[in-house]
């Protein structure tokens, strides 16, 4: 019998049609599973009159593999892949590659690659996004860990992913240890960013213009066929169009309470801990948290009084407007997202592809859009680039967008409809477009309480100085830190 080009451990869903994808690309398979069960279950089912072999033990399933092994875990983020890691360790030799497809936390992914290369194996950490739709047709695959193991798994890899329009695979290296798992995580985080920026928009309609959710489906129809045509606005047009039995949208009887698995919060925390203003992502996660006060906020909606929603004027017009201001600031969202990553190579020492991250996210995965095309454009152009908001494109778009993005935000604020997501990437492009801010007077403050020093701007940068604010202070100051 010949042995398998590459061995799964992990038969949920997204696992069995991930090994079913690569069968249909002509690779064979091993498959194991702890619940041993459900392997034999597999090979009866989904995966029969198929070449893809089962295995009952550790042992058997490493025995079945061509060497160098390549095994792949997708099982539970956490404890599960470390103690999938250590069954496997004895019966590995040097040179073999474990990789775990999970949606693991990226500083789990540099600890692992450093102690399973301390072993004489490789390891990668992939990002693999797309839902079970994309494991079974095509999913955009976000590899990083030991670099050695790449040319191992390239061929699978590039093989099974998504392709965009010119047959370019949504797969390539993304950089050493954690940098595939930091790149999913912040895909997921724009991922929230996108998801609450649709829902504004949504309740701009429903509430304020008094839309039904048909006619909501068909806005959002019309915007897919646009600049915003993209997966996400795709099943929003869908999931609103949808009737219940009773011939009514589903949508308007689903509780108004969103769940979150914890990659957004990941995101939002590496952003805080590298001093990157990522304000789409963090707002996105903390509308999942307030939607969550379900019942506080029924309470408080009979005690807590505002403006009545509905929105007067031109409807049409109004529209126009909103699907500039989703546009802008999903653009917003995306170069914040770039921001982060650019910090986060230089902390982490990763030599990150950033047009070759926007072609990986251009099919495949749920973030997926045309506006993606125009993102690797701009790197491709100028790989320096250090802040998408300075392509001469980009650049173009929000001048073309502004007008309407303020005016719709405006008319949110004024209305009582909640944007936090438009209008916190409004606040942050005009925060960054500006030369001064006040923070000379915050760190004024900083250094009256705190004796924390500051910089003069008639004297070079780099040097610091305290002043005696209240004439009873010393000459101490407290020690600099740059990113407070």
């Amino acid at each position: 019998m010949s042995k398998a080009d590459l061995g799964l451990i992990g038969l949920a869903v997204m696992g069995q049609n991930l090994v079913l994808n690569m069968n249909d690309h002509g690779f064979k398979v091993a498959v194991f599973n702890r619940t041993v069960s459900k392997v034999d279950e597999f090979l009866a089912g989904a995966a029969k009159g198929t070449p893809i072999v089962g295995a009952h033990s550790i042992p058997e399933f490493v025995a079945r593999l061509e060497k160098p092994r390549r095994v792949m875990l997708l099982v539970q983020a956490g404890r599960a892949v470390d103690d999938f890691i250590e069954l496997l360790i004895p019966h590995l030799e040097p040179g073999d590659i474990i990789i775990d497809g999970g949606n693991s936390n990226y500083n789990d992914s540099i600890r692992r690659t450093a102690y399973v290369e301390s072993k004489g194996l490789l390891f990668i950490g992939t990002g693999v996004s797309g839902g079970e739709e994309g494991a079974r047709h095509g999913p955009s695959i976000m590899p990083g860990g030991s670099p050695a193991a790449w040319q191992h798994v390239k061929p699978i890899f590039q093989a099974i992913a998504a392709k965009v329009s010119d047959g370019s695979p949504c797969c390539d290296w993304v950089g050493e240890n954690g940098a595939g798992h930091y790149v999913k995580m912040v895909h997921n985080g724009i991922e929230y960013g996108d998801m609450q920026l649709i829902c504004e928009a949504y309740q701009l309609m429903r509430d304020g213009l008094g839309m039904s959710a048909p006619e909501i489906s068909k806005v959002f129809a019309r915007w897919n066929k646009g600049k915003l045509d993209s997966y996400l606005i795709e099943i929003t047009r869908d999931i609103l169009a949808y009737k219940d039995e009773d011939g009514k949208p589903i949508v308007d009887k689903i509780l108004d309470t969103a769940e979150q698995k914890g990659t957004g919060k990941w995101t939002g925390i590496s952003a805080l801990e590298m001093g990157v203003p990522l304000t789409m992502v963090v707002e996105a996660v903390l509308g999942r948290a307030l939607s969550s006060l379900k019942d506080e906020r029924v309470a408080a909606s009979r005690v807590l009084s505002g403006p009545k929603a509905k929105l007067s004027g031109d409807k049409k017009a109004f529209l126009a407007d909103l699907e500039q201001a989703v546009y802008a600031s999903k653009l917003i969202s995306y170069t914040q997202g770039y921001m982060l990553f650019r910090v986060a190579a230089k902390e982490y020492k990763w030599n990150l592809n950033y047009g070759g991250i926007a072609l990986m996210w251009r099919g495949g995965c749920i973030i997926r859009s045309a506006f993606l095309g125009k993102i690797k454009e701009a790197f491709d152009k100028n790989p320096g680039l250090t802040n998408l908001l300075l392509d001469p494109y980009f650049s173009a778009q929000i001048k073309s967008a502004q007008s309407a993005w303020r005016r719709v935000v405006a008319k949110a604020i004024q209305k009582g409809v909640p944007v936090p997501a438009m209008s916190s990437a409004l606040a942050f492009y005009d925060g960054y477009r500006r030369e001064s801010l006040p923070a000379n007077l915050l760190q004024a403050q900083r250094d009256y309480f705190g004796a924390h020093t500051y910089q003069r701007i008639d004297k070079p940068r780099g040097q610091y100085f305290h002043t005696n604010w209240t004439g009873r202070g010393g000459n101490v100051t407290s020690t600099v830190w740059k990113k407070g």
